[in-house]
């Protein structure tokens, strides 16, 4: 496998199986669902297994489980959402977990890093998008959530124009999470297959331990990326359904 075909297998997303067609649309299996259904069935059986071990004491995965849960709630959500933002914790702990499981499945061989593909954080900023507007509406009503848009105190010639604005806003706020997590994602691959491709386009003994160390050092350091970025998009989504909730703030 040369370099090319590496990159090929990292960064884009294959067809591995025909599903169905409708119409003049025709479903393929590809790389990165099936690395969504691996994280979401890996995520599914870890939290099974959590389940069984919780109790008065807690052990192995429940206590593994219970920590990133418990910070979620309280440095992420109840900061940004108030106490009453506890009912919507489970989306921003699924948001969390199947993000960290997407991308560290990129750092498994042979897998691939369905999260540097901008239909799948693109799909995950529209969710982002449907629960500050569900939120917003759920929590301050639909005619009071509209008006929050509007800043009070402006002359009404400028009315019309920053509604414009704001909703404008509110698009880029999940155009901005769709982008940030899929070029993080996308780039620190980039540059590690970078350093590997110097060792077929050099051919030196020389050349080979360097660009493998590089390699190495960077692969470690998307570890942590892997769990930054899940965090990051987290927290925004946060503070953006909050912001929706709680405009006085």
């Amino acid at each position: 496998m040369d370099f090319v075909e590496i990159l090929q297998h990292h960064l884009l997303d294959h067809k591995i199986v025909k599903l169905f067609t409708i119409g003049p649309e025709t479903f393929y299996l590809t790389t990165h669902i099936l690395m969504m259904l691996i994280a979401s069935a890996l995520l599914l059986a870890l939290l099974l297994i959590a389940r069984r071990q919780s109790g008065l004491v807690s052990r192995g995965w429940a206590n593994v489980f219970e920590m990133f849960i418990v910070y979620i709630r309280d440095e992420i959500v109840r900061p940004n959402l108030g106490h009453t933002g506890d009912k919507y914790l489970p989306y921003f702990l699924t948001l969390f977990f199947f993000i960290l499981f997407c991308n560290l499945l990129g750092l498994v061989p042979f897998g691939a890093t369905a999260t540097g593909n901008i239909a799948v954080t693109a799909g995950m900023a529209l969710t982002t998008f449907l629960m500050i507007n569900i939120a917003g509406v759920h929590e301050l009503g639909f005619a009071h959530y509209l008006k929050t848009y509007v800043p009070p105190g402006l002359p009404f010639w400028l009315v019309p124009l920053m509604f414009v604005i704001e909703i404008l806003g509110l698009f880029t706020k999940s155009f901005a999470l769709c982008i940030r997590l899929f070029a993080n994602m996308i780039a620190g691959h980039i540059v590690i297959l970078a350093f590997i491709g110097l060792i077929f386009i050099f051919r030196s003994i020389f050349i080979a331990p360097v660009s493998v160390a590089a390699a190495v050092g960077l692969a470690l350091l998307e570890i942590f990326v892997a769990f930054l970025q899940a965090y990051v998009f987290t927290l925004l989504t946060a503070v953006f359904v909050g912001g929706a909730m709680n405009p006085q703030h």
